[in-house]
This record gives C-alpha cells, sequence and structure tokens, in this order.
C-alpha cells in the first residue's frame, strides 16, 4: 500500500513538473504574461497593459511596431521589434496562393485570436478587408504568427509574436473592440516615396498615406471605411495640420527628384527579413535561426532560405516608368539601394528598353559569387535576435543622368501625386540587361536546396507544395 502511494506521489510530481516546464504551450498559451522588462518599459512611457494599442509594419524595413495610447490620448510608439521572415513583394495581396503578405489597414478583433496555432500563437489580419473584396481580391487565414517563415503571413520569432499576443489579449480585455493594424509596403517618407513614385503601385500607396500622416499627426487611430474602391479616413475630412504634412511631403519629394533620385522598383528573390535574423542566417545557417526564433512552433524550417542570401534587384525606371537598367543592391536599405545604381557602368544605365522583368526572378541566372561578409558589411554585430533596430536613415540621392533646369525637374513630377486607380502587383515592368555591380549569392546557395539539414539550410516543408499558411488554417 505504502509503495502505491508513493507511486502515485511521484507520479502527480513528475505530471506538475511536466506543466509547469511547459505551461505556456498547449492550451494555456493563451495566458501567455507580458515580459517583466516590457511592464517596465510601459511604467516608464506613463502606458498601462489596459490602454487601446495600434500595431504597424513595414515590408521593407522588415520592421513591426506596437504603439499604446497614454493617459492624454495619444498613441506612443511602445516598441520596435524586427521582422523574422515576410514573403513574396512589396505590393497588395491580389489572389490566393501569390506568396504577398497583404498590405492596408485592418482590424484584429477578439475572435481572430488563436492560441491554438502550430506556429506557437497567432492572430488572423482579417484579410480580405473591405478594401480588397472591393477589387476582388482572394485569399484567406493571413496571419502574423510565430516561426521564422511566410508563405503571406509577416512571421515574427516565437518570443516576440508571444509578447506581441499578450500585448493585443491584454487590451482587448480591457474593451478595445479591435486593434487597428496598418500594414504598409514601406515607412511613408518622402525619400522612399521620391523612389518608388513610379512603381505600378503608387496610387494605392498614396492613399494607404492619407491614414498614416493622420496617424502621425494626431497621434489618435483613424476611422476606416472603403467607398468608391478606396482607403477613406475620418468621413473623407482632413484637419489642417495633416494637409500641411502632405503639402510639406509633396515638396520634399518634388525637391528630391529634382535633385536626382532615381525612380526604381524593387523585385525580391522571395520577400526578406530583418538585417539582423539575415546576419545570423548567414552566420549560423538556417537550421541554427530555425531553433532560436521558432522553439515552440511547428518546425516548418526558415522559408526559401537562399532567397534571403542576397538584396533585391533594383529596376531603374526612366521618366515612363520603363526600365533602363537592373542592378543587384547589397540590401534594400536606402542607401545600399543608391550606391548599386551609382556603381552601374554607364554604358549599362543608358541602353534602351528590353524584355520585361519577371514578377518570379528566381529562375534568372545569378551572378557572379561575392562573399557574405561582403553583403552584409553594414549590419552592427551583437545579440542579433532580441534587440529593437531603427530604420535606416535615407541616404544622399543619386546625380540624374540628363541635365534640366531645378524648376523644371521639380514641376515634372507634381502629376505623380494625383488620382488614379491602385495599380496591383503583378503589373510587369521591361527591363534592361542586370549590371553585375553588387555582391551576389554565394555558389554554394544558388541551387535549390535539399529537403532536410544540408550545409545548414534547410527548405521549410510549405514550400514542398501547396501547403502555404493561406491554404491551410488548420495549421495555424
Amino acid at each position: 500500500m505504502a509503495l502505491k502511494q508513493l507511486a502515485l506521489v511521484a507520479f502527480v510530481a513528475l505530471t506538475v513538473a511536466a506543466c509547469e516546464e511547459d505551461r505556456y504551450r498547449g492550451a494555456a498559451r493563451h495566458n501567455i504574461p507580458i515580459p517583466s522588462a516590457t511592464y517596465a518599459l510601459m511604467s516608464e512611457k506613463g502606458m498601462s497593459k489596459d490602454q487601446p494599442i495600434l500595431i504597424r509594419s513595414y515590408k521593407k524595413e522588415s520592421e513591426l511596431e506596437v504603439w499604446k495610447r497614454k493617459a492624454d490620448g495619444q498613441y506612443t510608439l511602445l516598441k520596435t521589434f524586427p521582422m523574422c521572415r515576410w514573403s513574396g513583394q512589396l505590393g497588395p495581396k491580389v489572389r490566393e496562393g501569390d506568396r504577398m503578405a497583404p498590405e492596408g489597414f485592418y482590424a484584429i478583433a477578439p475572435q481572430q485570436m488563436n492560441p491554438n496555432s502550430s506556429y506557437y500563437v497567432s492572430f488572423n489580419m482579417g484579410y480580405p478587408n473591405a478594401y480588397d473584396r472591393a477589387h476582388n481580391r482572394t485569399g484567406a487565414h493571413l496571419m502574423v504568427h510565430g516561426a521564422c517563415s511566410s508563405a503571406g503571413c509577416y512571421s515574427m520569432t516565437d518570443d516576440q509574436i508571444g509578447e506581441i499576443y499578450a500585448l493585443v489579449r491584454e487590451a482587448q480585455n480591457a474593451g478595445q473592440r479591435a486593434v487597428q493594424m496598418q500594414a504598409l509596403p514601406f515607412r511613408m517618407t518622402p525619400e522612399n516615396l521620391a523612389k518608388h513614385r513610379l512603381d505600378p503601385n503608387i496610387a494605392f500607396w498614396k492613399n494607404l498615406k492619407e491614414g498614416t500622416d493622420y496617424f502621425e499627426v494626431a497621434k489618435d487611430e483613424p476611422a476606416v471605411s472603403v467607398v468608391g474602391g478606396r482607403y477613406v479616413f475620418n468621413g473623407g475630412s482632413t484637419p489642417a495640420a495633416v494637409a500641411e504634412k502632405r503639402q510639406r511631403d509633396e515638396i520634399q519629394v518634388a525637391s528630391l527628384v529634382a535633385k536626382g533620385t532615381p525612380a526604381i522598383k524593387l523585385i525580391y528573390d522571395d520577400g526578406d527579413q530583418h538585417a539582423s535574423f539575415k546576419q545570423a542566417l548567414m552566420t549560423g545557417g538556417s537550421d541554427a535561426l530555425n531553433r532560436s526564433a521558432s522553439w515552440a512552433s511547428k518546425d516548418v524550417g526558415v522559408s526559401r532560405a537562399d532567397a534571403l542570401s542576397v538584396g533585391p534587384r533594383v529596376v531603374v525606371l526612366d521618366d515612363k516608368g520603363k526600365a533602363k537598367a537592373t542592378v543587384r543592391a547589397a540590401s534594400a536599405d536606402n542607401d545600399a539601394v543608391l550606391a548599386a545604381i551609382a556603381a552601374a557602368p554607364a554604358e549599362e544605365a543608358a541602353k534602351p528598353d528590353a524584355a520585361k522583368v519577371e514578377a518570379k526572378p528566381a529562375a534568372a541566372p545569378r551572378p557572379a559569387a561575392a562573399p557574405a561578409a561582403t553583403q552584409l558589411a553594414k549590419v552592427a554585430p551583437g545579440n542579433a535576435l532580441q534587440a529593437p533596430v531603427l530604420a535606416s536613415a535615407a541616404s544622399n540621392p543619386v546625380a540624374p543622368t540628363e541635365e534640366k533646369p531645378l524648376l523644371q525637374r521639380a514641376l515634372s513630377f507634381m502629376p505623380v501625386f494625383g488620382g488614379g486607380s491602385s495599380a496591383t502587383a503583378d503589373q510587369g515592368v521591361a527591363s534592361a540587361p542586370v549590371a553585375s555591380v553588387a555582391p551576389a549569392t554565394p555558389a554554394a546557395t544558388s541551387a535549390p536546396l535539399p529537403p532536410r539539414r544540408a550545409n545548414g539550410l534547410k527548405t521549410s516543408s510549405l514550400d514542398q507544395s501547396t501547403a502555404g499558411y493561406a491554404s491551410q488554417p488548420a495549421m495555424r
């Protein structure tokens, strides 16, 4: 009898220990606590866990921000998280299976929270929203989740998504009916707008900027509606301070264009990740990054790790939006893009239009090999997986290839800021030959990756078939 009691006590002790070790996995994941360091940061900034929050994401910069409303009613930035993975290109999601992560204004209600995700925890962005439906866009189950893998979602590390999930949950528990998420292609700076002024998506992006301008001036979330296939903010009324900001930005964009800032379109092999994670990937391999970033998620690996070893192609556009040169940049960072363009041979930049650039350029031959250290020379060392990183500063513009009077060049840009229908991401851009002027993919990673571990790299299981996130709600 005593032996049976001893065995029972031992069994209960082991069970309790196992539950303690795994307390924020399984069903208990819904109760993930906000980290104590984040509580301290909120206290320092005059915030509480119960106050409303707002999320902003930026593809080009590969960052996600969490803002929190203070007692005075204004939102203040709480924390910036480096993003581990997003897929596709800059531009909105258009159809199921296009690997594009959504762009637009989305609302995250309590029923969209998923503590039972295969990728630790997640929340559904709410795609397609009213704007997406007005444009007949398809797809479903587009998430922000853990695991450093994406087929149309925004992917954070498991630690990051646990913290973000807890912040959203506490705000909802305190009465916030829906958390606004502003999913953006890039930070809406004059520098970015000048460079992307002839991108087919520019009309859509300028529509998004109307809402982000209001938020940045008023420090309050805009009321969002959809009228006539466009986002309309605050019923169409524009406060004077917001109109003044918009005008200042347009003048600055025109000035940058007049000084020679090139018009470009970025084409990624398949999305990107923050430079800190890219450094970890290049130094330790995808298996090590997968283990550190995805400790609680289903093991799907880092998606398409070979596509992350180089920066995007930069298509330089002429005044009519047609390609006149294509170069490979070391990264999507503003000064890296300008450096790649500046280093292009003059004869290449002056060549006439050629064939169209494919929307999925992975099949194109890669340039010659270059050391990974060269590709990542600008990445700062340190504990890359934890510390938030500030956005990159814009660099000096490139001199124009054709001299025109300053006023003429400035005025020639102004029609870009007029109205127009939103273009979709699958519109092609004509290109000229690629100039081999930037670091390229090492030969060892240019071939397709093996399905399991080899040389430190592993292809995500999501890339083997149609098992993408958007078509597998049960996996989330």
